[in-house]
């Protein structure tokens, strides 16, 4: 991890960056808007590229309001064959960075037969059915104990943060359990019927390794889910394709990156 952080460091003249953003699938143009440093994946030591479409692949740097911000213009994930640790080291590198706060964000399939597309969801809890975990392997004393604490992985101040910019902003929210599968392939309809029993609202593909790890990590957690379509078997729901997905965060972007800016002054 030293080289990556001397990397970092060097190119973005030692920033030092107090809150974490990692930007899901269509969601990149937040990044675009700020950024004062720019590096790709496939320049920084020890990072793997991203390979879905929707995401650039940089990280950048830059101060929003005050704040002093690192965001991951897109992420990596379990289904395009990498490993938890590859996944997740950009998370250790953050905390080692200076992070306090993570904001995840993502695009979600609605099992809640109450979200529509475009909706935004606070993630209040999740299920990992990943099959596997982030935190297996031989444990890093520097970032983490063995044995984490998963009570309150998505924090309630931040969460009540979020809701008083939104409602200043005249931003509706939800709020619901997020459901990670490995995916590539979607959900089918009797794994959604199992989902919802479960008590998920919203299901993805991405999210929890980040979040088991930053909180691993004492890092503070957020996250907002964009509901971009009903999941398989949803009432109202057709068959799934990952344009569409982009279609519609792109349709909710214009409030998502206005509760992001006012959640990043806030916090």
């Amino acid at each position: 991890m030293e080289n990556t952080l001397e990397f970092i460091k060097e190119k973005t003249k030692d920033f030092r960056p107090e809150i974490g953003i990692i930007l899901g699938s269509g969601l990149g143009k937040f990044a675009d808007e700020h950024c004062d440093y720019a590096l790709l994946y496939t320049e920084i030591p020890d990072f793997i590229k991203s390979t879905v479409q929707g995401h650039k692949g940089r990280l950048v740097f830059a101060e929003i309001d005050g704040k002093r911000v690192v965001m991951m213009q897109g992420r990596n994930h379990f289904y395009e064959g990498h490993s938890m640790s590859e996944i997740t080291y950009p998370v250790k590198v953050m905390k080692k960075l200076g992070v306090k706060t993570l904001i995840l964000t993502n695009a979600a399939g609605a099992v809640n037969e109450n979200f529509k597309p475009s909706d935004l969801m606070l993630i209040t809890d999740h299920i990992n059915f990943m099959g596997t975990n982030p935190l297996i392997g031989p444990n890093d004393g520097t970032l983490g104990e063995r044995f984490p604490d998963m009570s309150e992985i998505y924090k309630k101040d931040l969460i009540k943060i979020a809701e008083s910019c939104a409602e200043k902003l005249g931003i509706k929210l939800q709020h619901g359990v997020y459901f990670a599968s490995s995916g590539p392939s979607y959900e089918t309809p009797a794994e959604i019927k199992m989902a919802r029993i479960m008590g998920a609202d919203a299901v993805g593909m991405s999210t929890v390794p980040e979040a088991i790890v930053a909180n691993y990590c004492g890092m503070k957690v957020l996250g907002i889910s964009c509901i971009s379509n009903a999941a398989a078997g949803v009432k109202g729901g057709q068959s799934l394709s990952h344009e569409e997905v982009i279609e519609t965060t792109n349709a909710a972007k214009a409030a998502f990156k206005a509760l992001l800016k006012a959640i990043i002054s806030a916090v």
